[in-house]
């Protein structure tokens, strides 16, 4: 598994909104980049668990958290565990007094708790082979990053990443 952390939240140029993932211990001369698709209630829901906003009733998110803490748990780790016709899929471990629990997530759903509550995200190291993009400028300072994956992201499709 690669420790990932959210690099960005960005737009394609059909307006749906991709996270950026890029692994936290990255070599700087082989940085590579997992772009994931969500829906726009997903991209939301992260950027205000990013900004640190409150809103004024809690969202299914912060609602998550609430349940999980006052069942005695918390959110150990999520992993973006296999990419399948296209689709990724998630996993979200819960330490609970009972033990560890595994449960089958969405990785949307998996990053916007998992930011919520500080817990680390993984990718399977299979899944970053599959759909990891090289980031070209990696050698460069991080906005000039930013910039060529935007402009990377104007041009592919969703269906590029698929088998």
């Amino acid at each position: 598994m690669i420790e990932v952390q959210l690099t960005s939240l960005a737009v394609d140029s059909r307006g749906q909104p991709v996270v950026i993932l890029a692994p936290v211990a990255a070599d700087a001369g082989a940085r590579r980049l997992l772009p994931i698709w969500i829906g726009l209630p997903e991209a939301s829901a992260i950027m205000l668990a990013v900004e640190g906003a409150s809103p004024a009733r809690p969202q299914v998110y912060d609602l998550m958290t609430t349940l999980i803490g006052r069942l005695g748990g918390e959110v150990e780790q999520v992993v973006v565990t296999k990419l399948e016709g296209g689709t990724f899929f998630a996993e979200i471990t819960l330490g609970t007094p009972r033990g560890m629990e595994v449960i089958d997530a969405r990785p949307s759903d998996s990053i916007a708790l998992a930011i919520r509550v500080g817990a680390p995200i993984f990718v399977a190291e299979a899944v970053f082979a599959e759909a990891g993009m090289p980031d070209e400028e990696s050698a460069g300072d991080e906005q000039s990053q930013l910039a060529a994956f935007h402009r990377f992201l104007d041009d592919v499709e969703p269906d590029d990443f698929r088998g």
